[in-house]
């Protein structure tokens, strides 16, 4: 894949590197780099009646999406949505509780799900609204990137909604339905990536130059459940999404899953792979070879700092930095993430 340039004719660094190009330093954005570490994030997000609301509201989901952009100059921005905005589309309740995270109602039909699937990029038309905006007004040297959760990630909440007997942080009720009723979790997951590859759609006709795929719940998969949960989906999203003309760069983050992130890369079809914190530095290699990847500071390092922070810095520079890598987090930043800090991460790799 060509990487497309802007209007000036001059190509934002990451889709050089997703293009497969290796650059002189990698480019940099960090996951969840809008967010509460940032005072004036704090400030806005107080204005909000809820979380929800905030998401949909194009004023001040663009503003959040520009903040970090200002005050460090990553190399891209990241709009500022939630991958539970895709339940909401298809009929489900779900709403934000302080202290508490995401609640989901009880799973709407299935049938009642496939006829609004097509419909879900229209239903979320304001984050289309927030790219736009956010387009208008980011330097053209800086990429944007949309995203959605993927099919079998969005889907445990949802399953979680209906049954509500797993502890915060597990995902072992959804999995065990998978085993338990498979054809009704495959059907779900079937209408998640018509859903979500409309949702895609969307935002790249908005703007998004770039389209990544959070699967935050690949860990703790065995293989078998892996192929069937992640790689089949991520397989089947990718071809609805270029069937409905998409052509810009997919990134896909299969969290949790360094076993096998290198069959991932190998027979998904996207133009890189995120690593997260636990990816050994020659797993890393390895995929780096097939394609190019992204990641992958633990986010705990960036929040301690100092020198430990500077030596992983620079073992990733040293270990991937020969080849095509986005740098990033691991996983998202942390709320007690001093400012310092991201500054000292960016003097370190040369990008302020």
């Amino acid at each position: 894949m060509t990487s497309p340039t802007d209007q000036t004719g001059e190509t934002p660094l990451l889709l050089k590197v997703l293009a497969g190009e290796t650059t002189a330093r990698p480019p940099v954005w960090f996951m969840r780099q809008a967010g509460r570490y940032l005072p004036e994030y704090r400030a806005l997000r107080a204005e909000a009646p809820d979380f929800i609301a905030f998401c949909l509201n194009p004023g001040m989901a663009a503003e959040a999406t520009l903040q970090p952009m200002r005050r460090f100059g990553f190399d891209a921005a990241i709009v500022f949505a939630d991958i539970l905005l895709i339940p909401r589309a298809l009929g489900q309740d779900v709403w934000f509780e302080t202290g508490e995270g995401p609640r989901l109602g009880a799973l709407p039909v299935i049938g009642r799900m496939e006829e609004l699937a097509a419909g879900a990029g229209e239903h979320l038309h304001q984050v289309g609204e927030t790219l736009s905006r956010v387009r208008a007004e980011l330097e053209p040297e800086r990429a944007l990137i949309g995203f959605a959760g993927a099919p079998w990630t969005v889907a445990t909440y949802m399953l979680d909604g209906e049954h509500r007997t797993i502890g915060k942080g597990e995902r072992a009720q959804a999995r065990a339905y998978a085993y338990r009723e498979p054809e009704k979790v495959d059907a779900l997951l079937d209408v998640l990536v018509e859903a979500t590859a409309r949702y895609l759609k969307m935002q790249a006709d908005a703007g998004a130059q770039v389209l990544k795929i959070f699967e935050s719940w690949a860990e703790g998969l065995p293989d078998d459940l892996f192929e069937r949960l992640v790689l089949k989906p991520h397989q089947a999203l990718v071809a609805r999404t270029r069937e409905l003309g998409v052509t810009v760069p997919l990134i896909g983050f299969p969290r949790g899953s360094a076993a096998l992130a290198e069959r991932y890369a190998a027979e998904c079809d996207l133009q890189a792979v995120a690593l997260d914190t636990a990816c050994p530095l020659e797993v890393g290699k390895r995929v780096q070879a097939i394609k190019p990847i992204q990641g992958a500071l633990d986010p705990l390092l960036l929040l301690t700092g100092g020198e430990a922070l500077d030596r992983r810095v620079d073992q990733l520079m040293e270990a991937w930095g020969q080849g095509p890598w986005i740098f990033n987090l691991g996983h998202g930043i942390t709320p007690e993430v001093p400012i310092a800090h991201v500054e000292q991460v960016l003097k370190r790799i040369g990008a302020q």
